[in-house]
């Protein structure tokens, strides 16, 4: 049977963010993928220029009845990525329940993208939605620590209260948090980053399991646009095909991460020339160039189980 993703995230003609960034990689794994562009732009917003529009929670949901009229509209999973409009962000929410009524098992990938770096970079009035009625109706989220503080109310300055506030996170709804990265200290050192994953399941004889971990992430000193939602893709890959197991989805879900990166980076710095530093354009993630990590990521970085 295939396996279908609705993918709700915005779109670029030029480069990989959102749906662009998220759909080839889930195709070379065998899913099939519908996506709907909650922004259609030239490229992303880290460009001198950019153009575009914003699709309306009307659009979307004249988009969605289409789907529907035609019963088409069945799905195993559901992936969300940026949205800035409130009405747009409800409208995904109807469609979500209606879609996990019509299949219960259906799982939703939600990355509540709200900001980063202590600000927040869609409306304010974003937060309170995600919080009472996105993540009580998600099965997996992937969150920033400033995210996953502003979710909870609750700082995070240490690996315990890490730990507390993706157990908050559970009560709220998701069976599966990762907050991708944090500003915590690796025991590795300070090029490394932080990221933590809890995944709670039941066991065979109904008793309930939580599965911990931690991964210490080598940084790279440029910026990327789109990696969030390649991680949030391959997170949903990994995790379908690993469902009990957390920390194997989570090391290849990084493991992607760190072959397209690394990629990405020698071409920009390669294309820059020596001493200059690579534009927007030249660090695009080189997606297509990375097929053969995508399908089969040898593993370059190990989880510890806390």
């Amino acid at each position: 049977m295939d396996c279908r993703v609705l993918s709700v995230q915005s779109h670029v003609v030029r480069g990989y963010v959102g749906n662009k960034s998220a759909s080839f990689p889930l195709q070379v794994l065998g899913f099939e993928v519908d996506t709907i562009n909650s922004v259609q732009f030239s490229n992303h917003t880290g460009y001198e220029h950019w153009k575009g529009q914003v699709m309306t929670a009307d659009e979307l949901h004249v988009l969605y009845e289409g789907i529907k009229l035609n019963n088409v509209n069945h799905y195993d999973y559901v992936l969300t990525g940026y949205s800035r409009d409130d009405s747009f962000l409800e409208t995904v929410v109807n469609i979500v329940q209606e879609l996990k009524r019509a299949n219960p098992s259906l799982v939703y990938v939600c990355d509540p993208v709200l900001g980063d770096n202590g600000a927040m970079y869609v409306p304010e009035n974003m937060l309170p939605v995600y919080r009472d009625k996105v993540v009580p109706i998600a099965d997996i989220i992937t969150p920033n620590q400033f995210e996953a503080q502003l979710l909870t109310g609750r700082s995070i300055s240490s690996e315990k209260d890490a730990v507390e506030v993706m157990n908050l996170l559970h009560s709220m709804g998701p069976d599966t948090v990762v907050i991708t990265s944090s500003d915590l200290p690796s025991p590795l050192g300070d090029q490394y980053l932080v990221a933590l994953g809890s995944q709670k399941r039941v066991r065979a004889d109904g008793s309930m399991v939580t599965q911990q971990i931690r991964m210490d992430i080598p940084r790279v000193d440029a910026v990327f646009v789109g990696t969030g939602d390649l991680f949030a893709a391959m997170l949903l890959a990994w995790t379908h095909h690993h469902p009990n197991d957390l920390k194997t989805a989570c090391e290849k879900t990084i493991s992607v991460m760190h072959h397209v990166i690394k990629r990405t980076i020698t071409y920009a710095k390669e294309v820059a020339g020596p001493d200059r530093k690579p534009s927007p354009a030249q660090l695009e993630l080189r997606m297509v160039q990375s097929k053969a990590d995508i399908e089969d990521p040898a593993i370059v970085l190990n989880a510890v189980v806390l």
